[in-house]
């Protein structure tokens, strides 16, 4: 199995959302880690830096057209992006990554955009609130029975979260992932979730 994850910037996207996935996979609480079972890619439009949200740019490591046919998981990290003509062109790339059966996680406008192009059609899934799926999905989208109101839901190796679910969407697909034990995973989120002082008072 190739070790790349990919995570799809399109402009405008929310740096926050992808910062919890790739902490835990670049490193653990002491340190960079050595051997990593992973690696973060960035994945943009063109080769040319893409802005965030917060204004900082990101110099991707590949484009659409040069990024690889073999990784672990693709993810569509939200934005104002995905509600543009630019992100048609990623229809195809998750098309491909389902039809393979790779790991594919959605959050906020990412999850939105899945909607939209039938993706959450046959699993269990969730986003920024069923209206919001139905108003981006229209016709193509056809499982609002399928929605589940929590913070991030994972079903069939497709992950999705609301906006604020950064966290919850990183534990799940560390999970589908495999990158540490699920006691580790557990351990993680509950450290930044509590925080240190709620999980080792005086």
């Amino acid at each position: 199995m190739c070790n790349k994850i990919l995570y799809i910037l399109l402009p405008d996207y929310a740096a926050h959302e992808a910062v919890y996935l790739s902490e835990a996979i670049a490193s653990d609480e002491f340190a960079l880690k050595k051997n990593p079972k992973y690696v973060n890619k960035a994945v943009a439009p063109t080769l040319e830096p893409v802005k965030s949200i917060g204004g900082f740019s990101t110099m991707p490591d590949y484009s659409f057209d040069t990024m690889p046919d073999d990784y672990a998981a693709l993810v569509l990290i939200g934005g104002f992006g995905w509600s543009t003509p630019l992100a048609d062109n990623v229809v195809p790339i998750v098309r491909k990554a389902i039809e393979k059966g790779k790991i594919v996680g959605g959050i906020c406008n990412g999850a939105s955009f899945m909607a939209k192009h039938g993706f959450l059609n046959s699993v269990k899934h969730t986003g920024n609130g069923l209206e919001q799926l139905r108003l981006w999905g229209g016709e193509k989208y056809t499982n609002p029975d399928g929605y589940v109101h929590a913070q991030a839901i994972s079903d069939k190796n497709i992950v999705t979260a609301n906006g604020s679910a950064t966290l919850e969407f990183a534990k799940e697909l560390l999970l589908l992932l495999e990158n540490d034990t699920p006691e580790r995973i557990e351990m993680y989120y509950q450290f930044n979730k509590q925080g240190f002082c709620n999980l080792f008072p005086e």
